[in-house]
């Protein structure tokens, strides 16, 4: 069927997607490929919590045992009606691979099947498979763009009948973004923060989102990119100390090595030098960062790269998930990435 982009993707689950069986959600937003998966499975009426009609796998279950998914899709329910097969963290696993590329040309009957990736390149076998066939489609998942954090952030506080001022607004964009689900969560604890008002003010957003300097986050970041340890410990020792959320850091660690994703990916592509692609790329950077992320390039590959966003990624969401531990999980991530850097 094909691939259903971002800005398609509430037209689909209104109509088309009632007669797709088989759907690959994939992309380096691990929330937005969580929640996305969420709402087609909502979209099946399949009720959720019973265990003999909903059958959830790792992929590393499929990849032990070839034949398993095929199995579990054509296995009958115990009480009758339709099931669902939910796979979790795929990476291209060819008996996956296999599988969805056979279900996809010969659609299940009574079986729908959904397949949460991470980050799947053009040609990956998995994300062709869902893209060739006629019962299946894929669905990629990128970090939010301006229009669609301005969505989300309108979407949740009018639910709880507020609105929000401009320089709010503003400062809430620039602190949420790369991963969906934590985006959602800031901003229902936002709204929670002023429920019993009727505009969100830039005061409200400073006191529970944070209000971290821009100069201090971007010391932490470039201390990470550069392997300096030190640099990265007096960074994050001023960050804690101004009561900035540590989390903070994490998601500009993200964008910034999303940045740098696309710059070495231009590099490959073309085999332009680092510096021109700073030079085209990163003009919004400022000049004193520039030698920086030129040095990152260099010493980075691809695949490295996206392996980074990815530790990142996952970070973030067990950051929300647990905001108890969030501090430790933020701190952690960063430092490995540090000496990952350093070792480059």
């Amino acid at each position: 069927m094909g691939e259903v982009k971002s800005h398609e993707f509430d037209g689909f689950l209104r109509g088309a997607a009632r007669s797709v069986r088989v759907f690959v959600i994939y992309g380096p937003d691990r929330g937005l490929v969580s929640e996305r998966a969420a709402q087609i499975a909502a979209m099946t009426g399949i009720a959720l919590d019973d265990p003999f009609a909903v059958i959830k796998l790792d992929a590393a279950d499929v990849a032990r045992d070839a034949g398993r998914l095929m199995d579990e899709v054509n296995a009958l329910g115990l009480f009758g009606g339709d099931r669902l097969v939910w796979i979790k963290g795929a990476a291209n696993e060819k008996p996956l691979a296999d599988a969805i590329a056979t279900l996809a040309t010969t659609p299940p009957e009574g079986s729908t099947v959904i397949v949460e990736a991470g980050d799947l390149k053009k040609g990956a076998a998995l994300r062709k498979a869902a893209e060739g066939g006629r019962g299946a489609v894929a669905i990629p998942c990128y970090a939010d763009d301006g229009r669609a954090l301005n969505a989300l952030i309108d979407q949740e506080l009018a639910a709880e009948g507020l609105r929000i001022s401009t320089a709010a607004r503003q400062r809430l964009v620039e602190a949420i973004g790369g991963d969906r689900l934590a985006s959602r969560n800031e901003v229902r604890k936002l709204a929670l923060y002023a429920r019993g008002q009727t505009t969100v003010e830039e005061e409200d957003v400073a006191a529970i989102i944070g209000d971290a300097s821009a100069i201090s986050v971007d010391d932490a970041v470039d201390a990470v990119l550069k392997g300096d340890k030190d640099g990265f410990v007096h960074a994050m020792h001023k960050i804690v100390t101004s009561k900035t959320a540590v989390f903070l850091v994490l998601q500009a660690c993200l964008r910034q090595f999303q940045l740098l994703d696309l710059m070495r990916s231009e590099m490959d592509e073309k085999r332009s030098q680092a510096g021109q692609v700073v030079a085209t790329l990163g003009r919004h950077l400022h000049f004193r960062r520039k030698p920086v992320i030129e040095r990152a390039l260099k010493s980075w590959d691809g695949p490295s790269i996206r392996r980074e966003m990815q530790k990142l990624q996952s970070a973030i969401l067990q950051s929300r998930q647990r905001q108890s531990l969030e501090d430790s999980v933020a701190m952690q991530t960063l430092l490995s990435s540090v000496l990952q850097s350093a070792r480059r």
